[in-house]
């Protein structure tokens, strides 16, 4: 098969619309089950290259998230504590499989953005990962085979409307690659950039040492970035993005929107979360967006009376500003990796508050003194890698 129609495009006006191959290949896919349509398409693509890169540099099953061609996670395949098994709402699901928690780490790490995503497993989907998705508000998945049992599972959600897509994992592309933007064909090289410990070699802080989990997660935020919409950033702890800034103008805007996401990780883990008391039969959805204003500055949005009995069993307590922050301030150890070089020290500043202790970005800024500077005042090792990882 060479070409697949769609129903549309970007946009149900953008008509006619298809994906295909020039020449005599054939698309390296097959929809086993649903229609994907434009946007589910480069989603997938766009995944399936990241998770793939996950698994040639760790060793590891690994997941994306993935929404509006940027991923919402990110994670490959580590055992998980029972603190995330609670919070990623997996913990009445018993031992699951490695390519289980690499997508449970990816779905949960930002569970409102999350929401209807279109997913990219790195190995077979097994039957583990077809349970988890399964109870989740997705688009589709990208994955290179399926265990029988896991396609049946799949084939049951959205009554057989899920989209469900194969693809060949030895399909390799043509090395240029080609767009069109009002009616002009641009026309490049395809990013095959090896992302690999080589590129952390150059430390440029007072502080040298980078431990090998650190490595990891400088390599899996990396990665993340080159198929995240940029300006972007990415915060990762222990194998999995916690944070991810996409898609602005001003970086330290990036660092900002990234950091909250990776504080609102962490906050999903006080106490004063994982003890609420939810109503019985609250829809997922509903229960993430509470947890989400809970936890932000418009908490009064669900404490307010006659808004918590629609929510909770037991109206919670304010967590203060002062409450948040000392927990926050436990978080240490997180990995942030920068598409393209930091050009003000406030982005470190930023990222400290999130618990930063290890950088790995391009450099060549005219103010990288000031930046390595920062990094020196807080006692973190940076790497300049030398390489910009810009995707549009």
């Amino acid at each position: 098969m060479r070409e697949l129609e769609l129903k549309y495009g970007c946009n149900p006006n953008q008509k006619p619309s298809r994906i295909f191959m020039k020449g005599d290949r054939d698309l390296p896919i097959q929809v086993l089950c649903g229609k994907p349509g434009y946007i589910n398409f480069l989603d997938a693509f766009n995944g399936w290259q990241l998770v793939r890169e996950l698994k040639k540099a760790t060793g590891l099953p690994a997941a994306t998230s993935f929404k509006h061609v940027s991923p919402a996670g990110a994670a490959v395949g580590l055992p998980m504590d029972e603190v995330l098994r609670k919070i990623y709402w997996v913990d009445d699901m018993g031992e699951l499989s490695p390519l289980a928690c690499a997508y449970a780490r990816a779905r949960g790490a930002d569970r409102m953005s999350s929401f209807g995503d279109f997913i990219a497993l790195s190995d077979v989907c097994d039957v583990d990962t077809a349970r988890i998705i399964k109870r989740e508000v997705s688009d589709g998945v990208i994955a290179p085979g399926y265990e029988p049992e896991a396609l049946e599972i799949l084939k049951e959600k959205k009554k057989g409307n899920y989209n469900v897509i194969q693809i060949d994992p030895d399909y390799v592309p043509d090395a240029i690659e080609r767009k069109q933007v009002f009616g002009i064909t641009f026309e490049q090289g395809r990013n095959e950039l090896d992302i690999n410990e080589a590129l952390l070699a150059n430390v440029v802080t007072d502080i040298k040492e980078i431990p090998e989990s650190a490595k990891r997660d400088l390599l899996i935020s990396l990665i993340t970035l080159k198929y995240t919409q940029s300006n972007s950033v990415c915060y990762v702890k222990d194998g999995q993005a916690i944070g991810i800034g996409a898609g602005q103008q001003s970086r330290v805007h990036c660092t900002r929107l990234a950091g909250q996401k990776a504080d609102n990780w962490f906050l999903r883990q006080a106490p004063q979360v994982l003890n609420l008391q939810f109503v019985d039969g609250i829809k997922r959805a509903d229960r993430d967006n509470a947890i989400d204003v809970y936890i932000g500055e418009e908490y009064m949005d669900v404490l307010a009376d006659g808004a918590w009995e629609r929510i909770f069993k037991v109206k919670p307590p304010v967590f203060t500003r002062e409450e948040k922050r000392a927990w926050l301030d436990q978080m240490e150890g997180v990995a942030l990796g920068s598409d393209a070089f930091f050009p003000f020290g406030d982005n470190i500043d930023r990222a400290y508050k999130s618990g930063v202790k290890y950088i790995a970005e391009p450099g060549g800024s005219v103010r990288d003194d000031q930046v390595i500077e920062t990094c020196n005042k807080y006692g973190m090792a940076m790497a300049f890698t030398g390489i910009r990882l810009f995707h549009h």
